[in-house]
Formats: C-alpha cells, sequence, structure tokens
C-alpha cells in the first residue's frame, strides 16, 4: 500500500532503515556474516556454548531419540519430561520451590504480567526496562508508572502515592540491555518491604554472567530468595531459546493454568530443550568459564577506556561505548566492519536521541589475539573519524 512505501521512505531519510545481516557460520567468536569474516563482537552466546562439543553432542543425541518438534502444547500432546526435567534444574539452579519455561524472554514477560496484575492493580516500571516488559504492562490492564532509571527516589515516591491499589508490582530489569549497569536489587528490595510490593526482575542478560555459579544479578547482590518474581532466558548465555520464571509453586501453577502465551504456544521442541539441559550441566560443572568471561570483559574494557572512548558504567558483557551523533555512530560501525569487527550501533528509537552507542558484547571463547585486534581496530577507525 501507499502508505506503506511513504512509512518506509520517512524511515530512509531518518536514517532508521534497517537490513538484516545474514550470519553464514556459528554464533562463534571468528564467524562469517554476509560473506565476510568477522570477529564477533555482537553476540549474547556469552559462554560461547552454542558450538560447545559437549552440548552439541547431547542436542543431537536427543533429536535422534526424540525427533525434531514436539507436535502440540505443553497443555496438550507438548509436554516432554525433557520439558519438566530442565524447569526442576532452573528452579534448583535459581533456588526457588519451581520454574516454567516458555518459548521466548518476550513471551515470557508477556505471560506473567498479564497474569499476575489487572485492572485494580500497579505496575511500577524502570524507564530502561526492556520493549517485551514495556509491551507486557500495556496489555496487563493495570495502571502504570514508570520511574526514573534507577533513581530510587522516583521509585519510592510511585510507591508512596500507589498506596490505594490493591497490588503493586516494582519490575526492572536486571542488566539493562542497551547500557550493561544493574539495577539496584538490594536498595529496591527493601522499598518493596517498605510498601507492601512485589519485585520481579527480567535477568535476561545477567543469568550465566553474574553471580558466582552464574545464577544471575540476584545472587550478585546476595538477594537469591528476596525476588518473588524471577524472569530468565534461555536464549543469551544458555545458548538454546525460550524464557522461564522461576518462583514459588502457586505462582508457577497460575501462571501454567492463564499464562496465554504459555498455554497457546507448542511446546519448544526436545532439541531445543537438550541444549538449555547441556548448557546449564556445562555450567555447573565447568564454573571456571565465569572467570575466563570476566577476565575478556575486562581487557576489552581497559583496552577501549585507554583509546579514550567513553564507555557507560557496564558491570555485564555488554559494553556501550558512547558517540552520540547518530551519523558518527554508524560511521563507525562501518569502518569496524571494514576492519573485520562486527560492533553494531545503536540509534533511536532504540535508545534516546542524542545516545547513539557502539553495542559490544564479550564472550567466553574470544581469545585474548581476538580482542586485541578488536582494540586495534576501535583505534584505527577513531583517530579516521576523530572520535579519539
Amino acid at each position: 500500500m501507499e502508505e506503506w512505501g511513504k512509512e518506509l521512505n520517512r524511515l530512509k531519510e531518518a536514517g532508521l532503515y534497517r537490513k538484516l545481516r545474514v550470519l553464514e557460520d556459528a554464533q562463534a567468536p571468528q564467524t562469517i556474516v554476509d560473506g565476510q569474516e568477522i570477529i564477533m563482537l555482537a553476540s549474547n552466546n556469552y559462554l560461547g556454548l552454542s558450538i560447545n562439543s559437549q552440548v552439541k553432542d547431547q542436542v543431537i543425541e536427543i533429536v535422534e531419540d526424540y525427533g525434531t518438534s514436539s507436535g502440540g502444547s505443553r497443555l496438550t500432546t507438548g509436554n516432554y519430561d525433557l520439558h519438566q526435567e530442565l524447569e526442576e534444574k532452573l528452579a534448583k539452579f535459581k533456588k526457588y520451590e519451581a520454574a516454567i519455561v516458555f518459548n521466548t524472554g518476550y513471551m515470557t514477560n508477556l505471560g506473567v504480567l498479564t497474569t499476575v496484575v489487572g485492572k485494580e492493580d500497579l505496575i511500577i516500571s524502570d524507564e530502561l526496562n526492556h520493549a517485551s516488559i514495556i509491551d507486557a504492562c500495556r496489555l496487563s490492564k493495570a495502571e502504570v508508572a514508570i520511574y526514573q532509571h534507577t533513581n530510587l527516589d522516583d521509585l519510592k515516591a510511585k510507591l508512596e502515592v500507589g498506596q490505594n491499589y490493591n497490588r503493586r508490582l516494582i519490575v526492572t530489569d536486571g542488566v539493562f540491555s542497551m547500557d550493561g549497569d544493574l539495577a539496584p536489587l538490594a536498595a529496591i528490595v527493601e522499598l518493596a518491604r517498605e510498601y507492601n510490593a512485589l519485585v520481579m526482575v527480567d535477568d535476561a542478560h545477567g543469568t550465566g554472567v553474574l553471580g558466582d555459579s552464574g545464577a544471575g544479578s540476584s545472587q550478585h547482590f546476595g538477594l537469591q530468595d528476596e525476588i518473588d518474581i524471577k524472569v530468565g532466558t534461555l536464549s543469551k548465555a544458555l545458548a538454546a531459546e525460550g524464557g522461564f520464571v522461576a518462583g514459588s509453586q502457586e505462582l508457577v501453577d497460575l501462571l501454567r493454568n492463564k499464562a496465554r502465551s504459555f498455554i497457546y504456544s507448542t511446546a519448544l521442541a526436545p532439541g531445543t530443550i537438550a541444549a538449555s539441559l547441556a548448557s546449564l550441566q556445562y555450567l555447573q560443572d565447568n564454573p571456571q568459564i565465569l572467570t575466563t568471561l570476566w577476565r575478556n570483559i575486562k581487557l576489552l574494557k581497559s583496552g577501549l577506556q585507554d583509546l579514550g572512548y567513553q564507555l557507560l558504567p557496564s558491570n555485564s558483557a555488554i559494553i556501550p561505548i558512547m558517540i552520540g551523533d547518530e551519523e558518527e555512530t554508524m560511521k563507525l560501525s562501518r569502518g569496524l566492519l571494514e576492519e573485520g569487527i562486527l560492533a553494531p550501533g545503536i540509534r533511536p528509537p532504540t535508545v534516546p536521541e542524542g545516545t547513539s552507542r557502539i553495542r559490544v558484547t564479550v564472550m567466553a571463547n574470544h581469545q585474548v589475539q581476538d580482542l586485541e585486534k578488536a582494540v586495534k581496530a576501535f583505534s584505527k577507525v577513531g583517530k579516521e573519524l576523530d572520535l579519539i
């Protein structure tokens, strides 16, 4: 339709038109994108387990035994013993009574927020929460109050004026996906207890990265039994697909019976569940992989800082390099790609105007020479563009 063409032209004129890159090899430190060999600094495969031979072997074995699809929703014919095994192990990993697996992280947040709150309730949400939380808040029919990013005074003010609602739910990312910083969970939990509110944490980028055993941001802060609703993902450090909720048995039972994004979806395939199970087991058997990941994070951050780049104060495997101007950001990203480094530029509407940035992510299986090559590329292109 003509209207669609006009909208596409508007996006192109504004420099916001996006095209899909084509990955032609594995989610590995060195891979092929659009026919070019590159060093990958853009993957959420934080532990590198999607190419781990032990994980792949277990997936192949499960596919041989169970086939390629689940054949139905979990409440009809699609509930395999594998699904239940994974949920039991995730609950134990997160130190909760129970867990429930959804098909994506987006569907997880949608299922939770449209189930646990409604018209007489209040959601208090950090302004930089993931888009899936924002959309789920809108669909929940609850009143929504947005507090300034990690601003505890503003959160307290929102709690103060929201005391007449039936239920109050504070929702926050554990690790914020574009800034890489952490929610101040200890203080949030303290405020929640003071105002009789519940706390929900989406720890998509914290699971498998933070905490002594990789259990996430709540473990990092010593709050593993203090979060009422804990959301995680299987699609990042755990090298598969899907999302999950860990919490009380009653919460999980409620979601199993009322969450529409769970009830009306074909279950995740056996091979996908096998990848999650194998990745979780590998992490638990090899906790030193976290040490390697954090060595790589620190190495890349220090190299970029030494060049004079402005890094946001992230505490995760996400390293945002603040440029500000959209055009300069994309020039830097294109220049890096010419040097064999995939480091995407992030611009509005994903981030606010004037805060465009290069967002790089680190994997445990990056070799030191990969990161050194990346730093050299940032040095060369940054100087050519007069950014450093």
